[in-house]
């Protein structure tokens, strides 16, 4: 997932953050590190140096500095330029998003509770700047002024793409309303801002409370030894020694809910997971959702839209409402065939043991297992010796390099957003230098659920021609390392970490000019996703799966029944995926306001879809911090882009896995344009063809 920094989203109406540090002080107060020019290697963020107390004051006079940039803008005599005016605009507000960087990164990965306090103070103010900007009649019209005359202005591909998405923007934020209106929308978005940090902090405290403490080890029957170990050290950190604990994060849930024997424990645990923010307790989401998805409502029929939905979808590459449904609806018909089948194969097998219960939600783990194990002779226990955390890493670092010659080349003595990261410095095949990229492998009370990618500085162009690096992060979690075993991940892992590394790959190799880039997101998880199948490759398994203990690679026996169990609970996969986007876009096309009742909302739609009750949909309401946090009405973009990416490698497969004109295709036409033009061209001009859906229904089984 790329991540969207919510506080970073609304301070700036365009995405993503950057960190030319050339407009800050150069002569150091010795207060506060967020203000001064970071002199650290590489220039990152000075992590350490920075404390809690820095934030408030560094926001204050980083959005003056900005208010005073848009003044100077809106007040000069000359005659509005794309120079003076759409240029200005893109460099301005530099520290301010340097800021909103660092607080974000760390109210994501590394919170506590003086962080959400200042999120909660701040959320609302960066809401009413980003507003009052947004909704400068002035600074509109110069803007205005520039888009008119676009026609006799020679401007290159990306000015005009930047020109007219910054003009839309203006639009799409209530430049044209009258001042009662405009006023209130300031008043909606400054709620929706407040609301959707207090949604997210709930759900990350959800995360941290529950705990399935058990002191009978008959009760941990079926369990790895690997889970055990792990369940007794996540015990003694709680201060249980000779208990075991497991959590409602994957790491230590989805093991539990694979192998564990005890169908009671199985239930609880997954109900904990499901249930999170619906408990009818201070960390309730249930009114905090319904008030968000109204006040989205009436924000869109103020801005003249029918519904949420066409909002968020007229600058996407789906366009309306229409066109998302009929993609999920075409998958969920085949999808609902696959899924029908799976759930009376293990009800099968749950019948031949001589159980008399029917197949639950908490169950499916747990049988898928013995089908896998059934079918394909393969369980997950079998694979993850051969991915070892350390080595997957490294062999995802070979597959890049492969494709694209670049390096990763490990930091020390570097500034880390948290103790657990590393810092790489990554190189072009030329030496040159690319940027910065962490990464952030495992869990922990301060850190949100999932996995993501984010920026502390994006690449750009200075006027004087000086050319900015990127620093990335990819954010984990993944198993942590015992005493006695290494971190070894299971395939799903393995392909996320390849994932999130495809992001990183999309902010590395950016050429865009300006730190300001339109991305929609139905194309944004594009560059990610395809990396995912390279992992998957007999040659490249053989790079980087290697036992833990013995040293040997992965044998042909072992990958065959990988291959050929690739379309194991597919059904499953495809089906708590699509359920989740189906719902998201079911609340965002709602056209009028009133309480929601969520839970009963939920039941009658998922009920009118046909979701099998064995299945559960990937993400509730209470807790699908997604739809909340940035991809609204988008959740259903990880299909939209998987069309892209499984077309996109048919690429690959035709020319060679590693072809160098493919990959460098790829790189110039995707990769470092991503952004900066439009992207349906920018598909064609690498494809030689619009995209086909056929490929993904194929790698599915869906077809």
């Amino acid at each position: 997932m790329l991540k969207f920094y919510y506080l970073l989203t609304i301070t700036m109406m365009m995405t993503l953050s950057s960190c030319d540090q050339n407009k800050k002080k150069d002569q150091s107060s010795g207060e506060n590190p967020l203000l001064e020019k970071f002199t650290t290697t590489y220039q990152v963020p000075p992590f350490e140096s920075i404390t809690t107390e820095n934030y408030m004051p560094a926001f204050i006079d980083a959005m003056a500095l900005h208010n005073a940039e848009i003044e100077a803008i809106i007040n000069q005599t000359e005659p509005p330029t794309f120079e003076n005016t759409l240029a200005d605009m893109a460099y301005s507000g530099e520290l301010l998003r340097s800021v909103s960087s660092v607080f974000s990164g760390q109210m994501s990965a590394n919170t506590n509770v003086e962080i959400q306090k200042i999120a909660e103070e701040i959320s609302p103010l960066l809401s009413e700047h980003a507003d009052n900007i947004s909704l400068n009649p002035k600074l509109f019209a110069r803007v205005k002024a520039v888009y008119e005359n676009r026609e006799h202005d020679s401007l290159s591909g990306e000015q005009a793409y930047l020109l007219e998405n910054v003009y839309r923007d203006f639009v799409r934020s209530g430049a044209n309303l009258d001042s009662e209106q405009q006023q209130k929308l300031i008043e909606i978005n400054k709620k929706l801002s407040m609301m959707a940090l207090k949604f997210e902090q709930h759900v990350l405290d959800e995360n941290n409370a529950f705990q399935l403490v058990i002191d009978n080890k008959d009760d941990l029957a079926g369990l790895p030894e690997s889970v055990i170990g792990m369940a007794a050290q996540t015990a003694d950190e709680a201060g249980m020694t000779g208990k075991w604990m497991f959590t409602v994060h994957k790491p230590s849930m989805v093991p539990f809910l694979q192998y564990a024997q005890n169908r009671d424990l199985r239930e609880k645990l997954y109900k904990a997971y499901l249930n999170r923010g619906n408990n009818n307790d201070k960390l309730d989401n249930k009114k905090l959702f319904s008030d968000i998805i109204n006040l989205r409502i009436q924000k869109a029929h103020l801005l003249g839209y029918p519904n949420y939905a066409a909002y968020v979808l007229e600058e996407r590459m789906a366009k309306n409402p229409e066109n998302v449904l009929n993609l999920l609806n075409q998958v969920w018909d085949s999808t609902l065939v696959v899924a029908r089948r799976e759930a009376t194969q293990m009800q099968q097998i749950i019948d031949d043991e001589g159980d008399d219960f029917k197949l639950q939600s908490w169950d499916w783990w747990y049988y898928a297992e013995k089908l896998r194990k059934q079918n394909y002779n393969l369980d997950d226990s079998e694979l993850r010796p051969y991915f070892k955390l350390e080595n997957v890493r490294d062999g995802a670092f070979m597959v890049i390099n492969k494709l694209y010659g670049i390096t990763f080349k490990p930091i020390s003595n570097i500034p880390l957003p948290h103790p657990d990261a590393q810092a790489y410095e990554v190189n072009d095949q030329d030496g040159s230098a690319l940027g910065v990229m962490y990464m952030d492998f495992f869990p922990r009370e301060s850190k949100q659920g999932g996995a993501w990618q984010g920026e502390y500085r994006v690449h750009q162009v200075l006027p004087d021609g000086e050319e900015i690096h990127p620093v990335v992060t990819v954010v984990y979690n993944f198993t942590r390392p015992s005493a006695s075993m290494p971190s070894l991940i299971n395939f799903d892992e393995v392909e996320t970490l390849f994932h999130e590394l495809g992001h990183a790959l999309d902010g590395l190799f950016a050429k865009n000019t300006y730190p300001v880039t339109f991305i929609p997101t139905d194309f944004v998880e594009l560059p990610s996703q395809i990396l995912e199948h390279w992992a998957t490759e007999r040659e490249v398994l053989k790079m980087y799966a290697v036992h833990y203990e013995t040293g040997a690679p992965i044998p042909d026996e072992l990958i065959d029944k990988i291959n050929n169990s690739r379309y194991f609970n597919t059904g499953f996969n495809n089906m708590e995926f699509l359920a989740a986007s189906l719902l998201d876009m079911s609340y965002h096309v709602l056209s009028d306001t009133g309480a929601i009742d969520i839970n009963q909302f939920e039941l009658n739609y998922f009920s009118q879809l046909g979701l099998l009750e064995q299945i559960e949909p990937r993400y509730h309401s209470t807790y699908f911090t997604h739809i909340v946090g940035g991809y609204e009405a988008g959740y259903y973009s990880y299909l939209w882009s998987a069309v892209l990416d499984h077309d996109a490698y048919e690429a690959f497969r035709e020319n060679g896995l590693f072809d160098k004109t493919t990959a460098t295709s790829f790189r110039k036409n995707i990769l470092e344009k991503s952004g900066t033009s439009d992207h349906e061209q920018l598909y064609r001009d690498f494809r030689g063809k619009n995209p086909s859906v056929e490929p993904l229904l194929k790698n599915r089984g869906l077809k």
